[in-house]
């Protein structure tokens, strides 16, 4: 062995590997993978032991419960479920009850409401929360600190402390016991904002805007080319949350709205089982024709927005 090889593989900088009087040692085959390594279970579909799956099935359960024991509620009569125990398997008179609420509640009417509500509630919190992020996520202009402490600040004050004021620019507007008084009002949040913006300062490269500024895009270009496709992910899942909430949102919509007006589902709900004694059945009834909508919106859409939620937490 030369003296150059043996100082360079005594000090381990040399390039050059040594001249070795056994053979060298072999390769394994293309396509293989030594033992012991890091990437030897990629690609691979790991499975759960049986522990694992108690655990998800008794979850699974205890979340499907209450919407199972609303509809056995709702099967039964006003007498069978003021006994104790309380009934725990279905009865005959579901669909009596169901026709009950929707004559009563006026649900047809109500439930065409609430989807556009909602529907618009959550397309603009979509549009205007991802516009407002990318700004604060991207762009640079003065006080861009202060109003984002600002837009999270108000996070902080109780939606109740709002109500006077808003009513009385609602009323101002002739707008009460209108659709638009509670749309315009919840169309941006500070939520909203503060969640995109947090995704894009991740999910967005600074160097995709500047590529696509110095190929010519306007600002409405970048928008729509890069900053949309970017963000679908976080915008699905806030559309999803928007909409759930915007579903189920009672205290501004029972001041703004009446029953005899235009109602959303939670305010016709109020007008179920009036009475000496109310009809809990009835009103287990109409809960359930408010749900169900929200559950075939999911059965039909989940596979999409679990979808998103994946390929925004998957990289690479």
């Amino acid at each position: 062995m030369s003296t150059t090889s043996r100082t360079l593989d005594e000090s381990g900088l040399g390039g050059d590997r040594p001249a070795t009087d056994g053979p060298a040692p072999s390769r394994p085959p293309s396509g293989e993978r030594r033992p012991g390594r890091g990437g030897e279970g990629a690609g691979r579909q790991w499975h759960g032991g049986r522990v694992t799956y108690a655990i998800l099935a008794l979850f699974t359960v205890g979340s499907l419960f209450p919407l199972v024991w609303t509809a056995v509620a709702a099967s039964r009569d006003n007498t069978r479920l003021a006994r104790t125990p309380p009934p725990f398997w279905f009865g005959g008179n579901l669909v009596k009850n169901l026709e009950i609420a929707w004559t009563d509640a006026n649900m047809g009417t109500a439930l065409l409401n609430t989807t556009i509500v909602a529907g618009s509630v959550a397309a603009g919190t979509v549009l205007f929360s991802t516009l407002a992020g990318f700004a604060f996520a991207k762009l640079r202009f003065r006080f861009q600190n202060l109003l984002l402490l600002l837009v999270i600040g108000t996070m902080m004050v109780p939606p109740q402390l709002s109500v006077v004021p808003l009513y009385m620019l609602v009323a101002e507007l002739s707008w009460t016991d209108q659709l638009q008084s509670v749309i315009l009002p919840t169309l941006v949040s500070a939520f909203g904002v503060f969640f995109m913006r947090q995704y894009l300062v991740g999910a967005l490269p600074t160097e995709l805007i500047e590529a696509a500024r110095v190929d010519g895009a306007s600002s409405w270009r970048v928008v729509w080319h890069v900053v949309f496709p970017a963000a679908r992910p976080a915008m699905a899942v806030l559309g999803m949350l928007t909409f759930v909430m915007a579903w189920n949102d009672f205290f501004w919509p029972i001041i703004a709205l009446t029953q005899n007006g235009s109602p959303t589902v939670q305010v016709a709900l109020t007008g179920l089982g009036r009475g000496y004694i109310p009809d809990q059945s009835v009103i287990m009834a109409g809960a359930l024709l408010g749900t169900l909508p929200l559950l075939i919106a999911f059965v039909l859409f989940g596979k999409h927005i679990v979808g998103g939620i994946m390929q925004g937490a998957v990289k690479g």
